[in-house]
């Protein structure tokens, strides 16, 4: 890759696209298996930047991590303690591996030192921080505070067993203490404060800790009850669904270039909410086909891409997908209560408001919300800046589906979560 990628005005033709391992899965789904008392295997793991950082994170504590090729790993958990308790800790731009390593960490007690790139220090964590305080971690700001990067040190013994945490920034704060207090042993309940974003996320956190034993009840994502004397163990083996947000982009392209694509590794009993993409396509012109390991995307005969106005708060990476397919819907469209893009691995907001209208897109921004409406012409040869964010460069890849070539700057920073994005996406191209 260059430091720009051309693509070209392309037709798709019929095509059959195999995810890699979903990213929120991958990183869960290993610290829940160190955490475990017992060894299991993962298959179909992601292998890309977040979680490299994450593998050599748990490889740095201790944990004897096995490699077979491929996605296949096996893990050796750790009976709930770390054989390392001081390390130093660079996490890159990982939020699903800060986020949990930090709480599992604090709530373990140790002498840690956590930091990443400086988008992860402008990202916020205090809300994390301030619910681990209350069951008794120590934890110290380097820097700014309520930011990376972290400081742990012992655990105070005590605690609160009741624990307050606001849900309105980001969800993976309540992932990350639902996952943690099991170490501690005591039964806890964890009260939500404000409206909790991303519920889906919480869903997928419920059901892998369901996996590996630790059943959590809760009201409605209000109150959740954790059980006392509870411990980790691992399946022997657990397979790694698709990426279910990676899948967005090729089933846009399916409606937008009315050509069926097909992705395998996600189906009609996925844990991931972004399945509920593929159900938002349908709503604005799309014919939807449901299979157990896989979803398929091609328009309607004879319909044309309706506009929409939507509340994505379950879906929102998906939901920046939705924003690049506003271009063909011939009308304004709206994208509501996503104020979590704004603490992403940029300000998605007002990045994807500024991209778009190089392409001649009126676009109205608002602290949580995204007004989009088409020009009569879409601008060809677009520069389309991506902020280091993997998302804005998948998503504005659709661009090329809609009659006009357009430039793709820093294309390999779809490394964090897609390394093969461009080369499959180029493979559909009629």
């Amino acid at each position: 890759m260059t430091d720009s990628l051309y693509l070209p005005a392309a037709r798709l033709r019929p095509a059959a696209i195999t995810l890699p391992g979903s990213k929120s899965i991958s990183n869960r789904t290993l610290l829940l298996a160190v955490l475990s008392d017992n060894a299991c295997r993962i298959e179909n793991l992601l292998d890309a930047d977040d979680t490299r950082h994450m593998l050599a994170a748990l490889q740095s504590l201790g944990v004897r991590i096995e490699h077979h090729g491929g996605g296949s790993y096996t893990v050796h958990g750790c009976g709930g303690r770390f054989p390392q308790r001081q390390a130093d800790l660079f996490l890159g731009n990982a939020g699903t591996a800060f986020r949990p390593l930090t709480a599992a960490l604090a709530l373990l007690g140790g002498d840690y030192h956590l930091h990443g790139v400086a988008r992860m220090h402008e990202r916020p964590i205090g809300d994390l921080v301030d619910a681990l305080r209350q069951a008794g971690a120590t934890i110290r700001y380097e820097g700014r505070e309520g930011y990376p990067p972290l400081h742990i040190n012992e655990r105070q013994t005590g605690g609160q067993s009741r624990i307050t945490i606001r849900g309105n920034v980001s969800s993976q704060f309540l992932t990350a203490l639902l996952m943690a207090l099991p170490l501690i042993g005591r039964a806890h309940e964890i009260e939500v404060q404000g409206e909790l974003i991303s519920k889906p996320y919480i869903d997928i956190t419920l059901k892998l800790m369901a996996q590996f034993g630790v059943q959590v009840a809760h009201d409605s994502h209000r109150l959740f009850r954790l059980p006392e004397s509870t411990r980790y163990h691992a399946p022997a083996t657990l397979h790694v669904e698709g990426d279910a947000s990676g899948a967005s982009y090729f089933l846009a392209a399916g409606l937008l270039a009315a050509a069926p694509v097909r992705v395998y590794g996600i189906g009609r009993h996925s844990i991931q909410g972004d399945t509920a993409f593929a159900a938002e396509l349908e709503k604005i012109g799309a014919a939807v086909e449901w299979g157990e390991n896989y979803i398929q995307v091609a328009r309607r005969p004879g319909q044309c891409i309706r506009p929409f106005d939507l509340d994505a708060n379950h879906i929102p990476d998906a939901a920046m997908t939705l924003a690049v397919v506003a271009l063909a819907a011939g009308a304004r469209c709206s994208l509501r209560n996503i104020g979590s893009w704004r603490v992403k691995e940029t300000d998605r907001i007002a990045a994807m408001a500024a991209e778009l209208r190089k392409l001649g897109a009126r676009v109205e921004e608002e602290a949580e919300a995204i007004h989009i409406t088409p020009p009569p012409r879409l601008a060809a040869n677009a520069r389309i800046d991506t902020y280091d964010d993997h998302r804005m460069a998948m998503c504005f890849s659709l661009v090329s589906l809609l009659g006009v070539p357009v430039y793709i700057n820093d294309p390999q920073c779809v490394n964090k979560t897609f390394p093969d994005y461009f080369r499959l996406f180029e493979s559909m191209r009629a």
